[in-house]
């Protein structure tokens, strides 16, 4: 696919880059288009320049040792600062996302200066472009925007949904028995984070390539939310 640029339409670019390929989107394909595209469609970029950090901006980049320019993007993303450690600013987003930078990347957004945001509704704009891919190729399928997010437990990052439309993100297996007939209780499988964790291994960003198409997959259609999948703060044991 091409570079996306603000206003472009994506949904066009997608269905024409899988043509040019003599590829072909089917029925129940799972669609995992990287936050960043998606993102640039919308005009989602900020160029450092013209920012002016405020005073806790630069009281913030003086002890994390980052552009106070940047950080004063992060806050104003922000909904609320739950960490910060040395160069880790951990916040909670205007969606509810617990995510370092309030997912605000400055890797491959052009020139030193720009810096990408998230998109402003994750989940609309995944209906947007399931939307779009069925007027141009008449087939229904599922649409996973995914970003790259840490864990609190593990090292590395991996890939996650952070808009939904098409499919239910969690497979909930409470009520079901295992093979020993024992009742689950608490199981339920995030398949819309496996399914974007699983497409990153052909969407590395130095690769260029913002689209994974996952085939033969069983899951449940519905409309589905990212809402589904973050975990309310009277759950939550580490905030």
């Amino acid at each position: 696919m091409p570079l996306v640029k603000s206003q472009d339409d994506i949904g066009e670019q997608l269905v024409r880059a899988v043509r040019d390929q003599s590829m072909q989107i089917l029925d129940h394909d799972i669609i995992v288009v990287a936050q960043k595209i998606v993102s640039k469609a919308e005009g989602r970029v900020v160029d450092l320049q013209t920012v002016t950090p405020s005073t806790l901006a630069n009281t913030i980049a003086e002890s994390s040792e980052k552009d106070p320019k940047h950080v004063e993007v992060i806050l104003r993303e922000s909904a609320n600062i739950i960490r910060m450690r040395g160069a880790h600013i951990i916040v909670e987003t205007r969606h509810g996302f617990v995510c370092a930078n309030a997912g605000v990347d400055r890797s491959n957004a052009g020139n030193g200066d720009l810096a990408v945001l998230l998109p402003i509704d994750p989940d609309r704009a995944a209906q947007k472009l399931r939307k779009r891919i069925r007027e141009l190729a008449g087939v229904d399928v599922g649409v996973i925007i995914s970003d790259t997010f840490g864990r609190a437990w593990r090292n590395g990052q991996v890939n996650v949904a952070i808009g939904i439309d098409g499919l239910t993100p969690i497979i909930d297996y409470r009520g079901s028995r295992d093979l020993f007939g024992n009742q689950l209780k608490v199981t339920q499988i995030a398949i819309a984070d496996e399914l974007a964790s699983a497409a990153e291994l052909v969407m590395r960003k130095s690769d260029g390539v913002p689209v994974a198409i996952i085939r033969g997959i069983a899951y449940a259609k519905g409309s589905g939310s990212v809402q589904q999948l973050i975990r309310p703060k009277e759950e939550d044991l580490f905030r």
